[in-house]
């Protein structure tokens, strides 16, 4: 009796324990895939400058890869939306540096849409064989509508942005961005994919050939072709060398306010200008042919104020050599970011305004809205700049040298365009002064790098107030400057002129994997049509 009272008694001693053990692991289940994905979107921002832990970037695609296989389309589209929480929140928190969290959580929110939207796609695609080639053509496809819509696109955070320091870097000269993106993202699916096949083959021990060679390739594939890719990278002169001026005159006072110190800003910039002068003079360093100013360089007009012309003129004497200088300049009524040739024999020549206007920032979209919203925001953007029509190419002491101002530089457009009419060299003036010392000057100097690469040429990028820098068509910075110092660059660099498969091909790679990404989901499409019809019968 004793023995069978206990025996009855203990389910009812072991049961209460069993049920809190029992909803722990059924919620761990249920938000493991939601945190992983948030976690791996984290994972992957860790991977951007100024950091350079490029190869991150392929754990996060092999969790993110785990997180959406085999999943509804519901969701992966909030595990997609969680991942790029993860990703864009700390990328972009830049963009409140001065403007306080508001607008940079709507960017975010918006922009990671497009990542769910990818998400539910990648998990559409995940029940197809190959399906890592098929995914990782829906991310470019991601990446290719967000560099376009809203309001001009928005193509920061593109993959390929965060591999300057990557083996897969050679890959920018085959087919660009889209191409050195899609190699990393490939190759992280890859990983996860070969992953999962070996585990299931341990725990079965069966092998599924043809998945197994396809898991193989899609992870080994990509590390090969950028090895086989790097006899495209070069930095060896083709058309002679040229001596060039980087000028960093620093600002007052970091943030907005940089726009009411526009004539500090403009004699800080002649100074360094006469500084460097004086040590050519004295013969600590050589002469260059050209000198390259920031963007904003004069915020004020120099063709309707004569005081800004007279600085810029006397500088331009002093160094004796052409300046591109960026100003702020009026024309009809309507303002131009423009750049400006300054001969220091006969004053201002050829200009170039700047194409790719930042919204937000340089022009307001939905003015009237927004002013209702919050018109302090109005007031940030008095007056909307306009856009340039023509890609700028100066000639500069017998070189051609393209401009892509600043934001232009995240365009796959803005810059190959100054390449294809003929650019042997490639600037990218920019005022970075409203952001501080956020990530978001090592952000944009990695870009500039992967342009060196994709076009194989030096690429310069004369900053305000840093970071300034001198990258071979290589992608390796020779020379660089501190943030928040005044400080000037002099290097000879090569002259180069022919072109990559990149520059060449334009946007066809980008088209080709768009096409890729349709016809996965095209795939998708047919099987269920197929399955439903089969039903029917």
């Amino acid at each position: 009796m004793t023995v069978t009272a206990t025996s009855v008694d203990e389910p009812e001693q072991l049961e209460p324990q069993a049920r809190p053990v029992s909803r722990v692991a059924r919620l761990a289940r249920r938000s493991g895939p939601a945190a992983a994905a948030a976690l791996s979107g984290v994972l992957l921002y860790v991977s951007f400058p100024p950091r350079t832990l490029w190869w991150l970037a392929l754990p996060a695609f092999a969790v993110f890869g785990w997180c959406l296989r085999d999943r509804t389309w519901k969701a992966a589209l909030g595990l997609g939306y969680l991942f790029g929480l993860g990703f864009l929140l700390p990328l972009l928190v830049w963009t409140g540096v001065e403007v306080g969290p508001g607008p940079w959580l709507a960017l975010v929110v918006i922009e990671a849409v497009y990542v769910a939207l990818v998400g539910a796609g990648i998990a559409a695609v995940s029940k197809l064989p190959a399906w890592p080639l098929w995914a990782a053509a829906l991310w470019i496809a991601g990446e290719a509508a967000r560099a376009r819509v809203p309001f001009g696109g928005f193509p920061w955070g593109k993959i390929a942005f965060g591999q300057a320091d990557g083996v897969f870097l050679p890959l920018a000269a085959v087919g660009g961005t889209p191409v050195l993106g899609f190699a990393v993202v490939l190759c992280g699916f890859g990983l996860y994919e070969t992953v999962r096949l070996g585990l299931g083959a341990r725990r079965t021990g069966a092998v599924r050939r043809g998945a197994a060679a396809a898991a193989l390739l899609a992870l080994v594939l990509p590390v090969a072709a950028a090895f086989a890719a790097r006899t495209l990278v070069s930095d060896r002169a083709e058309d002679g060398t040229a001596t060039v001026a980087v000028i960093q005159g620093n600002v007052p006072r970091a943030g907005l306010d940089f726009n009411s110190q526009r004539r500090a800003v403009l004699d800080h910039h002649a100074r360094e200008t006469e500084r460097l002068a004086a040590r050519i003079e004295a013969g600590d360093v050589d002469r260059p042919d050209f000198v390259l100013w920031p963007e904003n360089s004069s915020d004020i007009d120099p063709f309707r104020n004569p005081d800004a012309y007279a600085v810029i003129d006397k500088a331009a004497r002093a160094i004796g050599a052409p300046i591109s200088v960026g100003g702020v300049v009026e024309k009809n009524g309507r303002l131009y970011n423009e750049q400006i040739l300054w001969d220091p024999a006969k004053g201002p020549g050829a200009t170039y305004d700047k194409r790719q206007v930042q919204p937000f920032g340089e022009y307001l979209p939905m003015r009237s809205l927004i002013g209702a919203i919050n018109g302090d925001w109005t007031s940030m953007v008095r007056q909307d700049f306009s856009r340039g029509d023509k890609p700028g190419v100066f000639t500069m002491a017998g070189a051609e040298v393209g401009l892509a101002t600043c934001y232009e530089a995240a365009f796959d457009w803005a810059v190959r365009d100054t390449v294809t009419n003929g650019a042997q060299l490639i600037s990218v003036p920019s005022n970075n002064a409203t952001f501080d010392r956020s990530e978001m000057t090592y952000q944009q100097l990695a870009m500039s790098r992967v342009r060196a690469v994709e076009h194989s040429r030096t690429v310069t990028v004369p900053v305000t107030s840093g970071v300034s820098a001198v990258i071979m068509p290589d992608g390796e910075i020779t020379q660089r400057t501190g943030m928040f110092v005044a400080d000037s660059l002099v290097q000879k660099v090569p002259l180069r002129s022919s072109e990559t498969p990149a520059t060449r091909l334009g946007v066809v790679p980008e088209a080709v994997l768009v096409l890729i990404a349709a016809g996965g989901l095209g795939l998708v499409v047919s099987s269920a049509v197929r399955g439903r019809r089969a039903g029917a019968l």
